[in-house]
């Protein structure tokens, strides 16, 4: 893009379930930005969804590195007229195509699309991406010569401790404290003075860490983490190539709980049991901090950001006595206990939950708890465990029904409650007397009705339409959500872009549309229950 390079996220930095996996490019709060292609090569994949990267274009290139644009506005040129074909050819908004090496062949500098906000972006931005040759893992862009300026080493906010065994334990955290503050600046940090924290036993310890542009406001994520206990490497991670296929362990990675729960960005600096990412080091104690009481020990973390500046903490971990532990209070253990590589069944009356091996990251003692139907609920609300608490894999669930006729029957789905009363639909599947669907998350769960159409109002599909380019139509669900739309134009099948940001179907007319005349223009679309709602309207162009 012909403005100046500013990001609003970087590489492998932490997001909600997965690390980012390129580089946000600000585009000065606008759209419409023309996107240039890198580097010669041949636009290998066409990817457009009203979810994800939106509308996407994958480049390869000569020396086998993919590059990929993402949350286009619009495709351009010949990558557009492919895409367009594609759209016509299977008769959906949603396609995902891969092309030959000679199909499309685009230059350096080519505009391939304009910026946008497509997909599951919260702004307008560009999402840019490389991905290396073989395995297709994405690695840094910065790396690669899109570096920034910046001299500012990383940020050292904080640390928690955890006991890795059953007989370990970490001493109470300040008052009010979610970590224990770290406190300095300018690479150079350590805890407050006096501030000696203690443990007994085994344990890991995470790092509240965040790093920043020089003249941004904004937070990033780190390159390299390391650990050295009594000068010794203990643990290292290295954020340099990202695996798409094992992403999800983030959750695993991070303290999961206070990321969500309280945007604070602790990085474990050890393993928890069920994380398979690929991106430790070798070292033969992986974090794990053996305690002797009475002795301290001293630590050394070190971070290292895109740009090669650092910043340590140091401090020193008391090794307290099993009297000074006996002090401390104990973490309630409330619930049953999941073991992390075993199946595990949550079965109260009504609710059966079956969670599969290594759907934890950790042995975790699950709660359950069951609460009056909310309104419009058919059945109590089941409230499983702690949504802050992640599940890796989709595990089924299920809810049973109260008598139901069929017609009503098929109208049930299972749904998800957050704490303000905001519903989000699951769907499901009835048989036997209950409802069964894949979740993947803890949370409060319940069963209600959808026998309610979608609406539908034009927002400017006017009775005289000439010289006007696009129309757009305003589409809604009151539950279980769209499922599927088809819009026609005399009888003919014609593309409708659908952005669930603003609930909106857009047509623009094309090679495929364009005409003349009295024209006749109908849509018709169905939500995950079944429930149709038809429009139609006649129109001159």
């Amino acid at each position: 893009m012909d403005i100046p390079l500013q990001l609003s996220g970087n590489f492998m930095e932490p997001r909600n379930d997965h690390f980012h996996s390129g580089l946000d490019m600000r585009t000065e709060g606008r759209e419409g930005i023309p996107v240039k292609a890198v580097a010669d090569g041949h636009v290998s994949r066409i990817k457009i969804s009203p979810w994800g990267y939106g509308k996407a274009v994958y480049i390869q290139h000569a020396d086998g590195y993919t590059s990929v644009y993402g949350h286009l506005q619009q495709l351009q040129g010949k990558v557009a007229e492919r895409g367009l074909t594609a759209h016509y050819a299977q008769k959906d908004f949603s396609i995902d195509i891969h092309l030959e090496a000679g199909e499309v062949p685009v230059t350096q500098g080519e505009v391939i699309g304009l910026s946008g906000n497509t997909g599951g972006s919260g702004g307008p931005h560009l999402h840019f991406e490389l991905r290396r040759p073989g395995d297709q893992h994405a690695v840094d862009p910065e790396t690669l010569g899109y570096d920034l300026p910046d001299r500012t080493p990383p940020e050292m906010i904080g640390i928690r401790l955890y006991p890795l065994t059953d007989t370990s334990k970490v001493g109470p955290l300040p008052v009010g404290a979610k970590g224990i503050p770290a406190q300095g600046g300018a690479g150079h940090y350590t805890l407050k003075p006096g501030v000696v924290p203690a443990a007994y036993g085994t344990v890991g310890l995470a790092l509240h860490v965040v790093d920043r542009y020089d003249g941004s406001g904004a937070k990033f994520g780190v390159r390299k983490l390391e650990l050295f206990v009594d000068s010794v490497p203990s643990f290292t991670v290295h954020f340099d190539h990202l695996d798409f296929d094992v992403n999800r362990y983030c959750n695993a990675h991070m303290d999961h709980a206070l990321f969500k729960g309280s945007k604070m960005e602790y990085h474990r600096c050890y393993q928890q049991p069920n994380n398979k990412l690929r991106i430790y080091g070798k070292e033969s104690d992986q974090g794990r901090i053996e305690l002797v009481p009475g002795r301290d020990r001293s630590i050394r973390l070190v971070a290292t950001d895109p740009n090669g500046n650092t910043s340590e903490l140091r401090f020193l971990l008391h090794g307290a006595d099993q009297t000074e532990a006996r002090t401390w209070p104990d973490a309630p253990l409330i619930g049953s206990l999941f073991r992390y590589d075993t199946q595990n069944v949550l079965s109260e009356d009504g609710v059966s939950l079956t969670l599969a091996p290594n759907a934890l990251y950790d042995d975790t003692y699950v709660r359950y708890e069951r609460r009056p139907a909310p309104p419009k609920a058919i059945v109590p609300l089941h409230v499983l465990h702690d949504p802050l608490t992640p599940m890796h894999s989709n595990n089924p669930l299920t809810l049973d029904l109260p008598p139901l006729t069929a017609s009503l029957a098929n109208k049930a789905l299972i749904v998800r409650v957050d704490p303000d009363g905001r519903t989000h639909a699951v769907g499901g599947n009835v048989a036997d007397g209950g409802i069964t669907a894949n979740i993947r998350a803890f949370g409060a769960y319940t069963v209600m009705i959808d026998t309610v159409a979608p609406t539908i109002a034009p927002l400017d599909l006017k009775s005289e339409m000439m010289g006007r380019r696009a129309f757009r139509m305003k589409v809604s669900d009151d539950l279980s959500g769209l499922a599927k739309y088809s819009g026609t134009l005399d009888g003919k099948w014609v593309l409708l872009e659908y952005e669930p940001k603003t609930n909106t179907l857009t047509h623009t007319f094309d090679r495929y549309s364009t005409g003349s005349g009295t024209r006749t223009f109908t849509l018709e679309v169905t939500d995950e229950r079944g429930n149709s709602a038809r429009f139609s309207r006649t129109f001159t162009q």
